[in-house]
Parts: C-alpha cells; sequence; structure tokens
C-alpha cells in the first residue's frame, strides 16, 4: 500500500513515518505539512491512501480531503486528529473520508483504521464512535425487521461494532479468527442492506439493540 502522510508537526511526522514503514505491505512515497500541498502531491502521486491532519496551514485537512476525493475518489483518507469534537467528525465523513482516528491512540488503532479503510469500510476511532453514534439514537427506537434476519453471534459482534471495536478486537474478545469476523460483518452489512460499519450500528442503536 503506498502512503501519503499529511501532517504539520515534524515530530508526529516523523513518528508516523517510522511506525508505518516497518510495516512490511506500506511503502510512503511523500509527506506533506499543509493541506494545499497535501492535495497537490495526492494528485500527482496518487496514492493508495492519505494520512490526514485537520488542523493544517493553508487548507484545513477536511477541506482537503474534499479536493481529493472530488478528483481521485479511490484514494482512501484516514483522519489521525486531536479533535474530537461531534460537528468536525461529521464533517469529515462527509468530506469522504473513510476512517476517523484519534492522534495518542495505539498503533493498533491506527493500523485498524487503515484495514478498514481498505476494506471499503469507515472506522470510528472507540473514543468518539460511542458519542457519534448516540447522538443518532431516536429517543423511541424504530424497529427495523432485518434485525430478526442476524444470527446470535452476529448480533454478538454487531453489539462490539457500536463499541467500535475493529475486526481484531472483535476477534479477541469472541475467541474467534480476524478472516470469521469479517465473514460475520460482511454478512451483517447484507442482511441489514448497508454499506458499511457505521451504518450497520447506526441501525443497531435506532432499533433499540444496544
Amino acid at each position: 500500500m503506498r502512503i501519503l502522510i499529511v501532517e504539520d508537526d515534524p515530530l508526529m511526522q516523523l513518528g508516523l513515518e517510522q511506525a508505518l514503514s516497518e510495516h512490511p505491505n506500506f511503502e510512503i512515497i511523500g509527506q506533506a505539512e499543509d493541506g494545499y500541498t497535501g492535495v497537490q502531491q495526492a494528485l500527482e502521486l496518487k496514492p493508495d491512501l492519505v494520512v490526514m491532519d485537520i488542523g493544517l496551514p493553508r487548507l484545513d485537512g477536511i477541506a482537503a480531503t474534499k479536493q481529493i476525493k472530488e478528483q481521485q475518489p479511490n484514494i482512501h483518507v484516514v483522519m489521525l486528529t486531536s479533535h474530537t469534537l461531534q460537528t468536525e467528525v461529521v464533517a469529515a465523513l462527509s468530506s469522504g473520508a473513510d476512517a476517523y482516528c484519534i492522534k495518542g491512540a495505539s498503533l493498533e488503532r491506527l493500523l485498524a483504521a487503515i484495514e478498514a479503510a481498505q476494506d471499503g469500510a469507515t472506522y470510528l476511532d472507540p473514543q468518539i464512535a460511542r458519542l457519534v453514534l448516540d447522538n443518532l439514537k431516536p429517543p423511541t427506537p424504530e424497529p427495523n425487521q432485518n434485525i430478526a434476519l442476524l444470527s446470535e453471534r452476529e448480533l454478538e459482534v454487531l453489539k462490539l461494532i457500536v463499541e467500535g471495536k475493529s475486526n481484531n478486537e472483535i476477534a479477541e474478545d469472541l475467541y474467534l479468527s480476524t478472516n470469521t469476523i469479517k465473514t460475520h460483518v460482511r454478512g451483517i452489512m447484507n442482511k441489514l442492506a448497508v454499506d458499511d460499519r457505521v451504518q450497520a450500528a447506526v441501525v443497531a442503536l435506532r432499533s433499540g439493540l444496544v
């Protein structure tokens, strides 16, 4: 996977480069310190994935993501930021970001976000997932008859998705392989007729499942 890092903090930029470079399947092909340059490099280098901060000079990460996605929708974008306001999270996802990860979280969280983006899913850091999803929960449940199609195991997996857990973390909790969890997640999304994990979690919350 060819990765572009857009981050204005030199120490954070260096740390990201070192951490991701150690992964055998990752290649860091460029770095930018502001959103405007980040967009230019993304369009020129055509990376598979961009790790993007929000608080960037010249052009913020949300606007930069929107520009990248409008011109190169196949480029995945993982937001890595210290911003946790719901409005910023929603704006980032609306701009086309595939994942939202919080700075200071473990490398495993970032790798989970990258994995989700690569798989075409949406990833929300557990620190903010519950906050965002709770705001989507109506005062009274809205029954969704598709929930009844889920098996007991799929319901277990869905509840852990709502908690913001990655496939690896769900696998550890349920003592199953990651591949088995991926199969369950695909089954859940098919039965609920949704496109990604966040939408599945929204259905669960609106149905009063959790």
